[in-house]
């Protein structure tokens, strides 16, 4: 019997994707169907190459096509195409769909780690990823992913470094090592609309920035300068963290920044004995999204290997994938790039972010 492309499409229409709520039909995510005899092939487009159902859509794809009478044999594709968050961006010539903020309220909580970390994480996933250390004063990411210099410019435009499959810019690579920058906030918002408007990024599915600590001029001039699809605060658990990181979040709130959500670092120690040590306390980022009604992203443990990567310039999620806090790294990766994906779509935005446990 011939099979029919409708057939298909009807029985693909009843498969949908977790976090847009909708099935794949209706969500154009159907790509190039083919039908050969009793062959089917077609491509699924996710939204981000992080997604964390890619799995199980494509399962359930073959599963449904395989039920059309006739099919003996369904081949899938699994493509993605990160959607624009529709933003205009004047100052960056070239396409961003995604501008992301890493922020906190106070220093020492471990945000470049968790700029770093996400970004490569999204970068080994297949995305288009850059990472703007707009941390002026203490520009650590160069040290963290073993960067010490830029390319030559192309002419007007400084051409960022690039490493674990990201690209990168840092005033640390553009003053001698060990050099502090004794600036006033005019000369800081000009750096960072420099990082902007004179760096060749090229199209980006997403640019993670790396705020300094605080509620100072860079937020502001970011905020203003670059139309951010969304902040990330970052925090430890004890008190005085989170009621740093909670002034963190309503800035954002008032610069009119979309809130993705709350990270809690350095949440607790594995000892070798099976149990677990609460350094500073525990569950405080929780407590501050809910109180906030904002997205929990999930909790980072305490690892020496970070640190040690970090130094060493071999980011976790690369030297150790498989650990704990590699893992939890990468969950996080996934749920920002969903949410970022379901706000730039406008569909279900009250739906929780689930992540495959």
């Amino acid at each position: 019997m011939t099979i029919s492309k409708e057939s298909v499409l009807a029985a693909l229409g009843k498969v949908q994707e977790p976090d847009l709520g909708q099935d794949l039909v209706t969500l154009n995510m159907v790509r190039n169907l083919e039908i050969s005899g009793d062959k089917v092939s077609f491509s699924i487009m996710l939204t981000t190459p992080a997604c964390p159902f890619r799995g199980k859509i494509e399962k359930d794809a073959k599963a449904a096509v395989m039920e059309v009478a006739g099919v003996k044999s369904v081949e899938v594709k699994m493509d993605s195409d990160v959607p624009n968050d529709g933003r205009m961006r004047g100052l960056v010539n070239m396409p961003i769909r995604n501008a992301i903020a890493v922020g906190s309220g106070k220093g020492g909580v471990g945000k470049s780690t968790v700029s770093v970390n996400v970004a490569v994480a999204l970068a080994m996933a297949g995305a288009r990823v850059g990472l703007l250390d707009a941390d002026i004063y203490g520009p650590n990411t160069p040290t963290m992913l073993g960067v010490e210099k830029l390319p030559p410019p192309n002419g007007q435009k400084l051409i960022p470094a690039q490493a674990y499959g990201l690209k990168m810019i840092s005033m640390g690579l553009l003053v001698k090592p060990g050099q502090p920058l004794i600036w006033r906030g005019p000369m800081l918002n000009s750096a960072i609309r420099q990082f902007l408007g004179d760096v060749e990024w090229g199209e980006l599915d997403y640019l993670i920035v790396d705020l300094p600590p605080g509620t100072g001029d860079a937020a502001l001039s970011l905020a203003q300068a670059l139309p951010l699809s969304g902040a990330v605060v970052v925090t430890l658990p004890q008190l005085v963290s989170l009621e740093d990181a909670s002034r963190g979040l309503n800035m954002f709130k008032q610069l009119e920044v979309p809130i993705l959500g709350v990270i809690e670092n350095m949440s607790y120690l594995d000892l070798p004995d099976g149990t677990r040590m609460d350094i500073f306390g525990s569950g405080g980022g929780e407590q501050l999204a809910q109180a906030t009604e904002t997205t929990f992203l999930g909790k980072l443990p305490i690892d020496q290997n970070v640190r040690i990567g970090g130094d060493s310039g071999k980011p976790i999620v690369v030297s150790y994938p498989d650990s704990a806090v590699a893992i939890a790294f990468t969950e996080i990766s996934q749920k920002i790039a969903a949410k970022v994906s379901v706000a730039a779509l406008g569909v279900n935005n009250s739906l929780p972010i689930n992540i495959v446990e």
